[in-house]
C-alpha cells in the first residue's frame, strides 16, 4: 500500500538473562525505516543490553531480531549491516580522521577509489573536510563525535545505533549536537536507534520513544504521547516532572474517570488501566499545567506559596492547598514579571483536560 510504513527492525520476544539475573524481559517492537527511535530509561533498565543484542555484542536468551526480513540474532557483529556509535567514540588515536573513516571500508574490501570517494563524501556530510589529516586528540568532543558518526555511516549500514553519544559533552554542545544528529538522520534517510537516560534529549529528537523500566517496556509512543498521556506511574514519573495525588474513583465511563481529590474538588479526566469496580487511583498533573494567580477567582482553589525559585525561563513554586503540596512551573513571559513571594495566598487553577488518571 502507498504510504505504508516499512519495517526496518522487528524484535520478537527478545530477552536476556545473565545467569539467574533477568536483565530484560521479552521485548517485542517494530521500528520503521527512516525513523529516529529512542530507547529511554534509567540505569539498569535494560536499554543498553537491548542495543548490544541488536548490534551483535550480546546473544539473546530468547527471541528473534529481524532486520529487513532477515533474522540476524545469531550473526556475528561484522556480518550484520548495523553500525554503532559508542559513548567514548572509540576512534583510533594513531590514525588520521581520514584513516579512521576508511578503516571499516578497507576491512570490507572496498576498492581504493571507492574508499576515497566515500571518505570524502562522509567528511563533507559532517562538515569536517578541513580536518581530514588531523588526529583525534587534536579535536574537540563535538568534532570527535562527528568523525565517529562519519565512520559508522561510511559502510552504508541499514541501521545506526547510538549508545549515549552526547553524555560526555557539555550542555551547550549537547544541545547543538542534538540538532546536528537530527539533521543528519533526515539527510541520510537512515533508521537511528538512540539510547539515553536523558528525557529532554529523547523528547527533543525522537519520532518515537520506547520507555524501558525494570527490564520491560513501559510505553511506546511519540514524544507527545509519553509526556501528555503516560500509561502508568513509572512513565509519568520518569519522563518530566509531575505531581501525584491519591484519589478515590467515583465513576468510570469509557476512557473517562471521575475522581474525588484531596484538594476538595471532583475531576473527570482521561484514565489508563482502570476497570469497573476500582476505587483507588493516582492522579498525575504536570507542574506547568497548573496555574496560580494573586488575583482572586470565583470557584478557584486557594493556596499558599511555600517556596519560589526563579529559574530564568520559568519560576518554580511549591503551593500548599490544605494538607496537599503541589509543584507549579510558570513561564516568565515578560522581563518585569515579579516572582510571587513565599507566604502569598494565590488562586490555583487545574484544568480537567490537563490531568491523567492512572492505576494506583
Amino acid at each position: 500500500m502507498a504510504g505504508e510504513k516499512q519495517i526496518a527492525l522487528d524484535l520478537r520476544g527478545v530477552s536476556k538473562r545473565f545467569g539467574t539475573f533477568q536483565a530484560l524481559q521479552p521485548v517485542s517492537l517494530k521500528i520503521y525505516d527512516n525513523e529516529f527511535f529512542t530507547l529511554l530509561g534509567p540505569s539498569g533498565c535494560g536499554k543498553t543490553t537491548l542495543l548490544r543484542m541488536i548490534a551483535g555484542f550480546e546473544t539473546p536468551s530468547t527471541g528473534s531480531i529481524v532486520l529487513h526480513g532477515r533474522d540476524i540474532a545469531n550473526l556475528a557483529p561484522n556480518k550484520r549491516k548495523v553500525n554503532t556509535v559508542f559513548q567514548n567514540y572509540a576512534l583510533f588515536p594513531h590514525m588520521t580522521l581520514e584513516q579512521n573513516i576508511e578503516y571499516g571500508l578497507l576491512n570490507l574490501g572496498w576498492g581504493k577509489d571507492e574508499r576515497h570517494e566515500r571518505v570524502a563524501e562522509m567528511l563533507r556530510l559532517v562538515q569536517m573536510e578541513a580536518f581530514a589529516n588531523r588526529k583525534p586528540e587534536q579535536l574537540s568532543g563535538g568534532q570527535r563525535q562527528r568523525i565517529a558518526l562519519a565512520r559508522a555511516l561510511a559502510p552504508k549500514p541499514e541501521l545506526l545505533l547510538l549508545d549515549e553519544p552526547l553524555s560526555a559533552l557539555d550542555l551547550k554542545l549537547r544541545q547543538a549536537m542534538r540538532e546536528e544528529l537530527r539533521a543528519l538522520q533526515h539527510e541520510t534517510g537512515l533508521t537511528f536507534i538512540f539510547v539515553t537516560h536523558d528525557q529532554e534529549e529523547a523528547l527533543d529528537m525522537s519520532d518515537r520513544i520506547c520507555v524501558l523500566g525494570e527490564g520491560q517496556i513501559q510505553q511506546v509512543g511519540t514524544s507527545r504521547d509519553v509526556y501528555e498521556y503516560p500509561e502508568n506511574r513509572f512513565v509519568a514519573n520518569f519522563v518530566g516532572d509531575t505531581n501525584f495525588l491519591d484519589v478515590n474513583v467515583t465513576a468510570i465511563n469509557g476512557d473517562l474517570a471521575t475522581v474525588a481529590t484531596p484538594l476538595g474538588l471532583s475531576l473527570t479526566a482521561r484514565h489508563k488501566g482502570l476497570q469497573d469496580g476500582v476505587r483507588k487511583a493516582t492522579l498525575s498533573v504536570r507542574p506547568e499545567k497548573i496555574t496560580i494567580s494573586e488575583m482572586p477567582s470565583d470557584g478557584a482553589l486557594i493556596g499558599t506559596i511555600l517556596a519560589s525559585n526563579y529559574m530564568g525561563g520559568y519560576s518554580h513554586y511549591v503551593v500548599r492547598i490544605g494538607d496537599t503540596e503541589l509543584r507549579v512551573s510558570l513561564p516568565n513571559d515578560h522581563s518585569n514579571l515579579a516572582t510571587i513571594e513565599r507566604g502569598t495566598q494565590v488562586s490555583v487553577g487545574l484544568r480537567e483536560d490537563s490531568v491523567r488518571i492512572l492505576h494506583a
